[in-house]
C-alpha cells in the first residue's frame, strides 16, 4: 500500500527478493500536468502494471466493495509506505498483521513531515522505522529502527532519496522476519515522543528574525518542496538554495543588501543568509545572479510575518 516514488523502492525490493505482492493498494488516477488535462497515475500504479501486479484503487477505504475484494486476495501480510491512515478493517485484516514503514527513529517525529521537521530542527541523525500498525497514528510496536546521518548541508530532497533505499532495505529485513518468525517487538515510550505535523503555505514563510544557523535549517528543511519562501519587492520568492555569513554590522535584522547583479543577502541575528537559487512567483527555477539581471531590488527591507517554527 502507497503512493509516491518513495514507495516504488520497498515494492520493488520485494518484487525483485520473490516476495509473491498478491496486489497493490494506491490512490485514485487525478488529472493534472499542463492545463489539467493529463491523467496521471501513482509511481506505485506505474511500477504494478509493468510488473502484471492487481492494482486497487479505492475511494473510500471503509467501502464493503474494497474491503470485499481486499479479502479475496488473502494476504498474509500488509505492507504500508507512504499511505493514508487505515481503517481498522483494513489494517486487521491479514493474518501476519500490516506493518508501516515511517521517515524517522520513532517515537521521534510522529506524523505527516518527519524528514522536513528533522532537518529543520537540525538534527544530525535520522532514520527510518518499521512498526506494527494500531489505532493511534505511529504509535505501534516497533520491528526495525535503522539509523542514518544527517549532513550539514543536506537538505530534506537529499535524505529523502538516501532514505528511500534504506527504507527499502528495511521493508526486506521485515518481510523476512515476520516470515521466520522470529522477533521480538520494541514498545514505543510515548515520554520519549516529538511531533512532525503536516506543512501549510503560511508556515513556511522564512523568518529572519534568528540566529543564522537556524534560519539556514528552516530553508534546507523545506528544499525542495514545498520550498520556503519569503516576499522581497511585493513579490513571493521560494528560496531552494542559500550559503551561511556570520559577521556583526549595524544593519537591521531583515535587511537586504545586494549588488544589483550577482548578491542577494538577507540580515538575521548574527549574519547573513545568501540566496542562491530561487524561484520567483510566476517564474521558473533560477539562481539570484539571473534574478539580477532581469530584476532591480527597489525595496531593501523583507517584511517578518511570522517566526520560524
Amino acid at each position: 500500500m502507497g503512493t509516491p516514488e518513495f514507495a516504488v523502492a520497498s515494492l520493488d525490493i520485494l518484487v525483485k527478493n520473490n516476495y509473491n505482492v498478491v496486489a497493490v493498494v494506491t490512490s485514485v488516477d487525478s488529472f493534472g500536468g499542463r492545463g489539467g488535462k493529463q491523467l496521471l497515475q501513482s509511481a506505485v500504479k506505474k511500477y504494478a502494471v509493468e510488473h502484471h501486479i492487481p492494482v486497487l484503487q479505492p475511494t473510500n477505504l471503509k467501502s464493503p466493495e474494497f474491503i470485499d475484494t481486499l479479502k479475496s486476495y488473502h494476504a498474509d501480510l500488509q505492507i504500508v509506505v507512504a499511505f493514508r491512515m487505515l481503517p481498522e478493517v483494513v489494517w486487521n485484516m491479514p493474518p501476519l498483521g500490516t506493518f508501516n514503514l515511517h521517515g524517522s527513529l520513532l517515537p521521534k517525529y510522529r506524523g505527516a513531515a518527519p524528514i522536513h521537521h528533522a532537518v529543520i530542527n537540525g538534527e544530525t541523525e535520522t532514520g527510518v522505522t518499521s512498526f506494527k500498525l494500531k489505532h493511534e497514528i505511529d504509535t505501534g510496536d516497533i520491528l526495525i529502527r535503522r539509523s542514518m546521518a544527517i549532513g550539514p548541508e543536506d537538505n530534506t530532497g537529499i535524505i529523502h532519496d538516501k532514505m528511500m533505499i534504506l527504507g527499502a532495505e528495511v521493508i526486506l529485513d521485515t518481510a523476512k522476519m515476520i516470515a521466520s518468525g522470529n522477533y521480538n517487538f520494541i514498545r514505543q515510550q510515548d515520554s520519549d515522543a516529538t511531533k512532525a505535523p503536516k506543512l501549510f503555505h503560511e508556515t513556511c514563510q522564512i523568518s529572519f528574525n534568528h540566529p543564522v544557523d537556524q534560519v539556514y535549517n528552516f530553508i534546507r528543511g523545506l528544499s525542495p518542496y514545498p520550498a520556503a519562501w519569503c516576499v522581497i519587492d511585493s513579490k513571493e520568492i521560494k528560496v531552494l538554495d542559500v550559503q551561511k555569513e556570520y559577521t556583526q554590522d549595524e544593519n537591521p535584522i531583515g535587511s537586504i543588501v545586494t549588488d544589483q547583479k550577482k548578491q542577494l543577502k538577507v540580515k538575521c541575528e548574527d549574519g547573513y543568509i545568501s540566496l542562491i537559487q530561487i524561484k520567483p512567483e510566476g517564474n521558473k527555477l533560477m539562481t539570484v545572479s539571473d534574478y539580477l539581471n532581469g530584476h532591480k531590488i527597489t525595496n531593501t527591507k523583507i517584511i517578518n510575518k511570522k517566526s520560524v517554527k
